[in-house]
Protein backbone atom coordinates (compact mmCIF):
# COMPACT_ATOMS: atom_id res chain seq x y z
CA UNK A 1 0.00 0.00 0.00
CA UNK A 2 1.38 3.14 -1.00
CA UNK A 3 1.43 5.70 2.08
CA UNK A 4 2.29 9.69 2.33
CA UNK A 5 2.26 11.32 5.06
CA UNK A 6 2.23 15.36 5.02
CA UNK A 7 2.41 17.64 8.40
CA UNK A 8 1.44 21.44 7.85
CA UNK A 9 4.30 23.76 7.15
CA UNK A 10 6.59 21.02 6.48
CA UNK A 11 5.53 19.28 2.92
CA UNK A 12 4.56 16.29 2.18
CA UNK A 13 7.64 13.41 3.60
CA UNK A 14 6.30 9.72 1.99
CA UNK A 15 7.57 6.60 3.69
CA UNK A 16 11.13 7.30 1.89
CA UNK A 17 11.63 10.55 3.34
CA UNK A 18 11.81 12.30 -0.51
CA UNK A 19 8.65 13.04 -1.45
CA UNK A 20 4.48 13.35 -1.75
CA UNK A 21 4.39 9.35 -2.33
CA UNK A 22 6.38 6.31 -1.92
CA UNK A 23 6.09 2.97 -2.59
CA UNK A 24 6.84 -0.17 -0.65
CA UNK A 25 10.70 -0.43 -0.26
CA UNK A 26 11.09 3.34 -0.94
CA UNK A 27 11.14 3.16 -4.85
CA UNK A 28 9.63 4.91 -6.95
CA UNK A 29 8.83 2.16 -9.64
CA UNK A 30 6.13 0.71 -10.72
CA UNK A 31 5.03 -2.43 -8.67
CA UNK A 32 6.41 -5.77 -10.51
CA UNK A 33 3.47 -8.11 -12.02
CA UNK A 34 2.70 -10.88 -9.88
CA UNK A 35 4.08 -14.46 -10.92
CA UNK A 36 2.27 -16.07 -13.29
CA UNK A 37 0.14 -12.32 -14.30
CA UNK A 38 0.47 -10.72 -17.45
CA UNK A 39 2.49 -7.08 -17.17
CA UNK A 40 0.68 -4.16 -17.62
CA UNK A 41 0.12 -2.81 -21.24
CA UNK A 42 2.78 0.19 -21.49
CA UNK A 43 0.58 3.84 -21.49
CA UNK A 44 -0.52 5.34 -25.24
CA UNK A 45 -3.13 6.69 -26.91
CA UNK A 46 -6.61 6.47 -25.04
CA UNK A 47 -4.71 4.69 -21.94
CA UNK A 48 -3.06 6.25 -19.34
CA UNK A 49 -0.42 5.00 -16.12
CA UNK A 50 -3.68 5.58 -13.62
CA UNK A 51 -5.86 3.28 -16.01
CA UNK A 52 -2.86 0.94 -16.19
CA UNK A 53 -2.33 0.39 -12.80
CA UNK A 54 -5.64 0.16 -12.03
CA UNK A 55 -6.09 -3.18 -14.18
CA UNK A 56 -3.26 -4.21 -12.81
CA UNK A 57 -4.45 -5.07 -9.37
CA UNK A 58 -2.40 -2.05 -7.49
CA UNK A 59 -3.14 -1.40 -4.09
CA UNK A 60 -5.02 2.20 -3.13
CA UNK A 61 -3.15 4.97 -2.68
CA UNK A 62 -3.00 6.79 0.72
CA UNK A 63 -2.75 10.44 2.63
CA UNK A 64 -2.03 11.06 5.50
CA UNK A 65 -2.35 15.19 6.30
CA UNK A 66 -1.40 16.26 9.93
CA UNK A 67 -2.21 19.71 11.44
CA UNK A 68 -1.15 21.20 14.59
CA UNK A 69 -3.20 24.18 15.94
CA UNK A 70 -2.55 26.06 19.05
CA UNK A 71 -5.10 24.48 21.40
CA UNK A 72 -7.27 21.64 21.27
CA UNK A 73 -10.38 23.68 21.16
CA UNK A 74 -9.25 25.53 17.56
CA UNK A 75 -8.49 22.04 16.56
CA UNK A 76 -12.28 21.19 17.55
CA UNK A 77 -13.57 24.45 15.92
CA UNK A 78 -11.49 23.51 12.35
CA UNK A 79 -12.88 19.83 12.48
CA UNK A 80 -16.43 21.02 13.27
CA UNK A 81 -15.72 23.65 9.70
CA UNK A 82 -14.22 20.79 7.79
CA UNK A 83 -16.18 17.28 8.55
CA UNK A 84 -19.31 18.58 7.18
CA UNK A 85 -18.04 18.37 3.15
CA UNK A 86 -18.54 15.02 1.91
CA UNK A 87 -16.05 13.51 -0.96
CA UNK A 88 -18.17 14.24 -4.20
CA UNK A 89 -16.47 10.21 -5.32
CA UNK A 90 -17.49 8.60 -2.63
CA UNK A 91 -17.40 4.92 -4.35
CA UNK A 92 -13.53 5.75 -4.88
CA UNK A 93 -11.82 8.23 -2.34
CA UNK A 94 -12.21 8.29 1.57
CA UNK A 95 -11.89 10.77 3.66
CA UNK A 96 -11.49 10.29 7.48
CA UNK A 97 -11.06 13.35 9.97
CA UNK A 98 -9.90 12.94 13.51
CA UNK A 99 -8.77 15.69 16.64
CA UNK A 100 -6.58 14.04 19.12
CA UNK A 101 -5.40 16.71 21.33
CA UNK A 102 -4.28 19.94 19.73
CA UNK A 103 -3.77 18.08 15.76
CA UNK A 104 -6.08 17.57 13.14
CA UNK A 105 -5.37 14.40 11.18
CA UNK A 106 -6.91 13.90 7.78
CA UNK A 107 -6.44 10.66 5.65
CA UNK A 108 -7.51 9.73 2.16
CA UNK A 109 -7.65 6.47 0.96
CA UNK A 110 -8.04 6.58 -2.68
CA UNK A 111 -7.42 4.07 -6.31
CA UNK A 112 -7.11 6.88 -8.67
CA UNK A 113 -4.09 9.32 -7.85
CA UNK A 114 -5.53 12.10 -9.49
CA UNK A 115 -8.67 12.08 -7.80
CA UNK A 116 -6.75 12.00 -4.83
CA UNK A 117 -4.79 15.08 -5.46
CA UNK A 118 -7.73 17.24 -6.52
CA UNK A 119 -9.48 16.35 -3.40
CA UNK A 120 -6.28 17.26 -1.16
CA UNK A 121 -5.89 20.33 -3.09
CA UNK A 122 -9.72 21.33 -2.02
CA UNK A 123 -8.96 20.52 0.80
CA UNK A 124 -5.93 22.42 1.22
CA UNK A 125 -8.19 25.26 0.17
CA UNK A 126 -10.70 24.83 2.14
CA UNK A 127 -8.34 24.73 5.54
CA UNK A 128 -6.89 27.72 4.16
CA UNK A 129 -9.96 29.61 4.63
CA UNK A 130 -10.64 28.44 8.08
CA UNK A 131 -7.32 28.75 9.01
CA UNK A 132 -7.81 32.69 8.18
CA UNK A 133 -10.97 33.08 8.99
CA UNK A 134 -9.82 31.41 12.87
CA UNK A 135 -6.54 34.39 12.92
CA UNK A 136 -9.21 37.35 12.02
CA UNK A 137 -11.81 36.68 14.46
CA UNK A 138 -8.73 35.88 17.17
CA UNK A 139 -9.00 33.18 20.00
CA UNK A 140 -11.55 31.09 20.57
CA UNK A 141 -13.52 31.89 23.90
CA UNK A 142 -13.75 28.78 25.59
CA UNK A 143 -17.01 26.63 26.26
Amino acid sequence: MRHADAHAGGGAIGGDGQGGHSRPGGADTAAAPAEGASPPHPPGPGRDVASAARGSGMRPHIFTLSVPFPTPLEAEIAHGSLAPDAEPHQRVIGKDLTVSGRILTVRWKAEDCRLLRISVINFLDQLSLVLRTMQRFGPPVPR
